[in-house]
């Protein structure tokens, strides 16, 4: 297991926040729900979309940590520069791009990235076999100042998709946040039919790293086309048209989308193996 921790001379202790004579309870007095309503919520949090791919990029940073370090999730080439001017207009300092997995409808602006801001490492899951500066497996966690997330693996709409989770405690934001890539869709979920997909292993992937997380923990996937922009474990486990059948079911309905050949895959994937960037001497 490893942690991906950006570390400075400073840090915070889950108490830091609290006047110096107050009094406490014993620790064990208190539940994770009550001390998340009683701590400051230290998440900076954005939702952007990039309308051509249907692509949700996602913006994470601690804003009690003195450098504010944040992260970009699954971040899109064509809104790369509006996704650093947010980042440098919020005071942040950008230190990782991650992606969910190697997508095949656009290409992901984690090289880009690194060519405009220096120091920032990208990450993707060792089990995609793409390039990257960091590559993560399950039970991985990765730390902007004192929140984390775990790393899940969710194969099935490809071999190397996982699924990002916030932290469960004290100090981490409540409700969870998982970022489902295209394992798991609001109302819908990715396709099985192309880079190793397979239907088997995305309904188990869903049903044991992401329906076993509190019901209320908020699904934020890498796309919508309807309008949507967060579910929840609880809503898709009742309401998910395909995920909240039967395995036999779910393979059947899977089997038969005919759904066309993506027209951006040709272009993307390969990028997208290499970062986002093709050609390029930089090392990534």
């Amino acid at each position: 297991m490893m942690f991906f921790r950006f570390s400075t001379s400073s840090s915070f202790s889950s108490f830091s926040i609290f006047p110096k004579h107050h009094i406490f309870l014993p620790f064990k007095s208190y539940t994770t729900s009550f001390l998340a309503q009683i701590m400051p919520c230290k998440l900076i949090f954005r939702q952007l979309f990039e309308k051509e791919s249907s692509t949700y990029t996602y913006l994470l940073a601690d804003s009690l940590h003195p450098d504010k370090p944040a992260l970009l999730i699954d971040p899109v080439d064509r809104t790369v520069d509006r996704d650093l001017a947010l980042v440098k207009e919020l005071g942040l300092k950008l230190i990782y791009a991650i992606n969910t997995h190697v997508h095949a409808d656009h290409v992901t602006g984690s090289g880009l990235i690194k060519t405009k801001v220096s120091g920032v490492k990208s990450i993707i899951s060792k089990s995609s076999n793409a390039r990257a500066d960091l590559f993560v497996e399950p039970g991985d966690k990765i730390y902007i100042g004192d929140i984390y997330l775990e790393v899940r693996a969710t194969p099935g709409h490809t071999l190397g998709c996982i699924t990002y989770v916030t932290g469960d405690g004290v100090n981490q934001p409540q409700p969870r946040m998982a970022f489902t890539g295209d394992a798991l869709l609001i109302r819908g979920c990715g396709r099985t039919d192309f880079q190793g997909g397979s239907s088997d292993k995305l309904y188990d992937s869903v049903h044991s790293q992401i329906f076993t997380l509190p019901k209320d923990t908020l699904l934020y996937p890498a796309h919508d086309y309807k309008g949507f922009t967060v579910s929840t474990v609880g809503e898709e486990m009742l309401y998910n048209p395909r995920l909240s059948k039967d395995k036999e079911t779910f393979k059947n309905i899977m089997q038969n989308l005919n759904l066309p050949y993506p027209k951006m895959i040709d272009i993307a994937v390969p990028s997208n193996m290499v970062c986002g960037l093709q050609e390029t001497k930089s090392d990534l």
